[in-house]
Protein backbone atom coordinates (compact mmCIF):
# COMPACT_ATOMS: atom_id res chain seq x y z
CA UNK A 1 0.00 0.00 0.00
CA UNK A 2 2.82 2.41 0.84
CA UNK A 3 4.58 1.65 -2.41
CA UNK A 4 1.37 2.26 -4.34
CA UNK A 5 0.92 5.56 -2.51
CA UNK A 6 4.47 6.58 -3.38
CA UNK A 7 3.99 5.68 -7.04
CA UNK A 8 0.69 7.58 -7.14
CA UNK A 9 2.39 10.62 -5.60
CA UNK A 10 5.21 10.55 -8.16
CA UNK A 11 2.68 10.13 -10.98
CA UNK A 12 0.66 13.12 -9.75
CA UNK A 13 3.83 15.21 -9.49
CA UNK A 14 4.73 14.36 -13.08
CA UNK A 15 1.26 15.17 -14.41
CA UNK A 16 0.82 18.50 -12.61
CA UNK A 17 4.32 19.77 -13.39
CA UNK A 18 4.10 19.19 -17.16
CA UNK A 19 3.13 22.02 -19.53
CA UNK A 20 1.91 20.82 -22.97
CA UNK A 21 3.15 22.49 -26.15
CA UNK A 22 -0.31 23.83 -26.95
CA UNK A 23 -0.02 26.16 -23.94
CA UNK A 24 3.32 27.71 -24.87
CA UNK A 25 3.37 27.85 -28.68
CA UNK A 26 2.79 31.37 -30.01
CA UNK A 27 0.16 32.00 -32.69
CA UNK A 28 -0.66 28.38 -33.24
CA UNK A 29 -3.12 26.88 -35.66
CA UNK A 30 -4.60 23.45 -34.97
CA UNK A 31 -2.58 21.72 -37.66
CA UNK A 32 0.68 23.12 -36.21
CA UNK A 33 0.44 20.58 -33.39
CA UNK A 34 0.33 17.57 -35.72
CA UNK A 35 3.59 17.20 -37.57
CA UNK A 36 5.61 19.56 -39.81
CA UNK A 37 3.84 22.01 -42.11
CA UNK A 38 4.44 22.11 -45.88
CA UNK A 39 7.48 24.18 -46.85
CA UNK A 40 7.79 26.97 -49.44
CA UNK A 41 4.06 27.56 -49.69
CA UNK A 42 1.50 30.07 -48.42
CA UNK A 43 -0.64 28.23 -45.88
CA UNK A 44 -2.95 30.99 -44.67
CA UNK A 45 -3.52 34.70 -45.21
CA UNK A 46 -4.84 37.19 -42.63
CA UNK A 47 -5.99 40.76 -43.09
CA UNK A 48 -4.20 43.10 -40.68
CA UNK A 49 -6.08 46.19 -39.56
CA UNK A 50 -4.49 49.39 -40.81
CA UNK A 51 -3.09 51.17 -37.77
CA UNK A 52 -1.74 54.68 -37.36
CA UNK A 53 -1.36 56.26 -33.97
CA UNK A 54 -3.23 59.54 -33.41
CA UNK A 55 -1.46 62.08 -31.24
CA UNK A 56 -2.82 62.93 -27.77
CA UNK A 57 -2.03 65.50 -25.13
CA UNK A 58 1.19 64.86 -23.18
CA UNK A 59 2.84 63.38 -26.27
CA UNK A 60 6.38 64.66 -26.92
CA UNK A 61 7.38 65.36 -30.51
CA UNK A 62 10.72 65.90 -32.18
CA UNK A 63 10.20 68.48 -34.96
CA UNK A 64 13.04 69.26 -37.34
CA UNK A 65 12.79 71.67 -40.28
CA UNK A 66 15.46 71.92 -42.97
CA UNK A 67 15.40 75.00 -45.22
CA UNK A 68 17.47 77.15 -47.55
CA UNK A 69 16.65 80.20 -45.45
CA UNK A 70 19.75 81.54 -43.63
CA UNK A 71 19.87 80.46 -40.01
CA UNK A 72 19.63 84.00 -38.63
CA UNK A 73 16.22 84.36 -40.30
CA UNK A 74 15.00 80.87 -39.45
CA UNK A 75 13.06 81.42 -36.21
CA UNK A 76 11.89 77.77 -36.25
CA UNK A 77 15.40 76.34 -35.81
CA UNK A 78 16.13 78.86 -33.07
CA UNK A 79 13.16 77.76 -31.02
CA UNK A 80 13.04 74.03 -31.73
CA UNK A 81 14.16 71.65 -28.97
CA UNK A 82 16.23 68.74 -30.24
CA UNK A 83 16.33 65.08 -29.20
CA UNK A 84 19.38 63.35 -27.82
CA UNK A 85 20.30 59.72 -27.37
CA UNK A 86 19.95 56.74 -29.66
CA UNK A 87 17.35 57.04 -32.41
CA UNK A 88 16.80 53.29 -32.60
CA UNK A 89 14.80 51.06 -30.27
CA UNK A 90 16.09 51.48 -26.72
CA UNK A 91 15.12 50.63 -23.20
CA UNK A 92 14.13 53.33 -20.80
CA UNK A 93 17.05 55.29 -19.43
CA UNK A 94 19.21 55.16 -22.59
CA UNK A 95 19.28 58.94 -22.88
CA UNK A 96 17.37 62.09 -22.12
CA UNK A 97 14.60 63.07 -24.52
CA UNK A 98 13.70 66.64 -25.38
CA UNK A 99 10.92 67.82 -27.63
CA UNK A 100 7.72 69.74 -27.96
CA UNK A 101 5.07 68.63 -25.49
CA UNK A 102 1.44 68.68 -26.63
CA UNK A 103 -0.52 70.54 -23.95
CA UNK A 104 -3.86 69.56 -22.38
CA UNK A 105 -5.69 71.38 -25.18
CA UNK A 106 -3.86 69.29 -27.79
CA UNK A 107 -1.73 72.22 -28.99
CA UNK A 108 1.92 73.19 -29.37
CA UNK A 109 3.05 76.82 -29.30
CA UNK A 110 5.61 77.94 -31.91
CA UNK A 111 7.56 81.20 -32.10
CA UNK A 112 5.76 83.81 -34.26
CA UNK A 113 3.16 81.29 -35.47
CA UNK A 114 1.53 80.75 -32.10
CA UNK A 115 -0.47 77.68 -30.98
CA UNK A 116 -1.09 74.88 -33.47
CA UNK A 117 -3.44 71.91 -32.96
CA UNK A 118 -1.70 68.50 -33.09
CA UNK A 119 -4.00 66.22 -31.10
CA UNK A 120 -5.91 63.78 -33.29
CA UNK A 121 -3.39 63.85 -36.14
CA UNK A 122 -1.21 60.96 -37.26
CA UNK A 123 2.55 61.45 -37.40
CA UNK A 124 2.45 61.88 -41.18
CA UNK A 125 -0.44 64.34 -41.01
CA UNK A 126 1.45 66.36 -38.41
CA UNK A 127 4.55 66.31 -40.61
CA UNK A 128 2.63 67.58 -43.63
CA UNK A 129 0.95 70.27 -41.54
CA UNK A 130 4.28 71.54 -40.15
CA UNK A 131 5.79 71.63 -43.63
CA UNK A 132 2.86 73.58 -45.08
CA UNK A 133 3.01 75.97 -42.14
CA UNK A 134 6.75 76.50 -42.58
CA UNK A 135 6.31 77.33 -46.31
CA UNK A 136 4.71 80.63 -45.33
CA UNK A 137 7.92 81.74 -43.60
CA UNK A 138 10.85 79.72 -45.01
CA UNK A 139 12.31 78.86 -48.41
CA UNK A 140 11.72 75.24 -49.55
CA UNK A 141 11.32 73.75 -46.05
CA UNK A 142 11.35 70.02 -45.36
CA UNK A 143 9.81 68.92 -42.05
CA UNK A 144 10.38 65.73 -40.06
CA UNK A 145 8.17 64.85 -37.08
CA UNK A 146 8.81 61.90 -34.76
CA UNK A 147 7.04 60.70 -31.62
CA UNK A 148 9.56 60.57 -28.75
CA UNK A 149 7.54 59.02 -25.95
CA UNK A 150 6.26 55.78 -27.49
CA UNK A 151 6.72 53.57 -24.45
CA UNK A 152 4.92 50.56 -23.04
CA UNK A 153 5.31 48.25 -20.04
CA UNK A 154 5.30 44.46 -19.81
CA UNK A 155 4.93 42.99 -16.29
CA UNK A 156 4.25 39.59 -14.79
CA UNK A 157 5.61 36.28 -16.05
CA UNK A 158 8.29 37.64 -18.37
CA UNK A 159 11.89 36.74 -19.09
CA UNK A 160 13.21 39.76 -17.15
CA UNK A 161 10.39 39.96 -14.61
CA UNK A 162 9.04 43.20 -16.11
CA UNK A 163 10.28 45.99 -18.33
CA UNK A 164 9.34 49.46 -19.55
CA UNK A 165 10.48 49.95 -23.13
CA UNK A 166 10.80 53.15 -25.15
CA UNK A 167 10.87 52.84 -28.93
CA UNK A 168 10.79 55.17 -31.93
CA UNK A 169 8.86 52.66 -34.05
CA UNK A 170 5.29 53.93 -34.30
CA UNK A 171 4.04 50.66 -35.78
CA UNK A 172 5.00 48.01 -33.23
CA UNK A 173 3.30 44.60 -33.17
CA UNK A 174 2.61 42.73 -29.94
CA UNK A 175 5.22 40.09 -30.83
CA UNK A 176 7.88 42.75 -31.40
CA UNK A 177 6.93 44.47 -28.15
CA UNK A 178 7.27 41.21 -26.21
CA UNK A 179 10.65 40.50 -27.80
CA UNK A 180 12.00 43.96 -26.89
CA UNK A 181 10.87 43.44 -23.29
CA UNK A 182 12.85 40.21 -22.94
CA UNK A 183 10.13 37.75 -23.94
CA UNK A 184 7.70 35.77 -21.81
CA UNK A 185 8.73 33.28 -19.16
CA UNK A 186 8.30 29.56 -19.80
CA UNK A 187 5.31 29.47 -17.43
CA UNK A 188 3.46 32.48 -18.89
CA UNK A 189 -0.26 32.03 -19.56
CA UNK A 190 -0.40 33.22 -23.18
CA UNK A 191 -4.11 32.55 -23.39
CA UNK A 192 -5.09 35.28 -20.91
CA UNK A 193 -2.74 38.22 -21.45
CA UNK A 194 -4.23 41.46 -20.13
CA UNK A 195 -3.74 44.70 -22.06
CA UNK A 196 -4.46 47.99 -20.25
CA UNK A 197 -4.84 50.66 -22.93
CA UNK A 198 -4.96 54.35 -22.02
CA UNK A 199 -6.97 56.78 -24.08
CA UNK A 200 -7.24 60.36 -22.90
CA UNK A 201 -8.60 60.06 -19.33
CA UNK A 202 -9.77 56.44 -19.61
CA UNK A 203 -8.09 53.06 -19.15
CA UNK A 204 -9.59 50.23 -21.18
CA UNK A 205 -9.06 46.59 -20.14
CA UNK A 206 -8.75 43.86 -22.77
CA UNK A 207 -7.74 40.20 -22.71
CA UNK A 208 -5.94 38.68 -25.70
CA UNK A 209 -5.08 35.10 -26.61
CA UNK A 210 -1.57 34.86 -28.05
CA UNK A 211 -1.91 31.12 -28.59
CA UNK A 212 -4.28 31.55 -31.52
CA UNK A 213 -2.91 32.41 -34.95
CA UNK A 214 -6.06 34.45 -35.62
CA UNK A 215 -4.69 37.08 -33.23
CA UNK A 216 -2.82 38.48 -36.24
CA UNK A 217 -6.07 40.08 -37.45
CA UNK A 218 -7.01 41.35 -33.97
CA UNK A 219 -7.33 45.12 -33.35
CA UNK A 220 -4.82 44.60 -30.51
CA UNK A 221 -2.13 43.18 -32.78
CA UNK A 222 -0.37 46.56 -32.65
CA UNK A 223 0.79 48.08 -29.37
CA UNK A 224 -0.26 51.64 -28.52
CA UNK A 225 1.83 54.14 -26.54
CA UNK A 226 1.48 53.73 -22.75
CA UNK A 227 0.02 50.22 -23.05
CA UNK A 228 0.51 48.01 -19.99
CA UNK A 229 0.77 44.30 -20.82
CA UNK A 230 0.15 42.05 -17.81
CA UNK A 231 1.21 38.42 -18.21
CA UNK A 232 -0.36 35.97 -15.71
CA UNK A 233 1.34 32.66 -14.81
CA UNK A 234 0.07 29.18 -15.60
CA UNK A 235 -1.29 27.08 -12.74
CA UNK A 236 1.86 24.96 -12.91
CA UNK A 237 3.99 27.92 -11.85
CA UNK A 238 3.39 27.53 -8.11
CA UNK A 239 4.06 23.79 -8.26
CA UNK A 240 7.17 24.07 -10.44
CA UNK A 241 8.69 27.04 -8.65
CA UNK A 242 8.13 26.06 -5.03
CA UNK A 243 7.15 22.40 -4.71
CA UNK A 244 9.35 21.23 -7.56
CA UNK A 245 12.50 22.73 -5.99
CA UNK A 246 11.96 20.60 -2.90
CA UNK A 247 11.01 17.43 -4.76
CA UNK A 248 14.30 15.70 -3.96
CA UNK A 249 13.86 16.40 -0.26
CA UNK A 250 10.28 15.12 -0.32
CA UNK A 251 11.22 11.89 -2.11
CA UNK A 252 14.13 11.33 0.28
CA UNK A 253 11.85 11.87 3.27
CA UNK A 254 9.26 9.42 1.93
CA UNK A 255 11.96 6.82 1.25
CA UNK A 256 13.30 7.21 4.77
CA UNK A 257 9.80 6.95 6.18
CA UNK A 258 9.14 3.73 4.24
CA UNK A 259 12.48 2.27 5.34
CA UNK A 260 11.82 3.04 9.00
CA UNK A 261 8.29 1.68 8.72
CA UNK A 262 9.55 -1.58 7.21
CA UNK A 263 12.09 -1.97 10.01
CA UNK A 264 9.47 -1.35 12.68
CA UNK A 265 6.93 -3.77 11.25
CA UNK A 266 9.40 -6.66 10.91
Amino acid sequence: MIRKLLLATLFAITIFSCVPNKKILYLQEETDLYGPAPKDSVLRVYNIDDYEYHLQHEDALSIQISTLTPKEYDFFSQGLPQSSGNTSNSRQGSGAIYGYLIDKNGEIEFPVVGKVKFAGLTIYEAENMVQEMAKEYLEEPVAKVRLLNFRYTVVGETGDGGETVTTYNNRLSMMEAIGLAGGFGELADLQNVKVIRQHENMAEIHYVNLLEEGFISSPYYYVHPNDIIVVPPLKQRTFRRYFGQNLGLIVSSLSLFILVLNLVTK
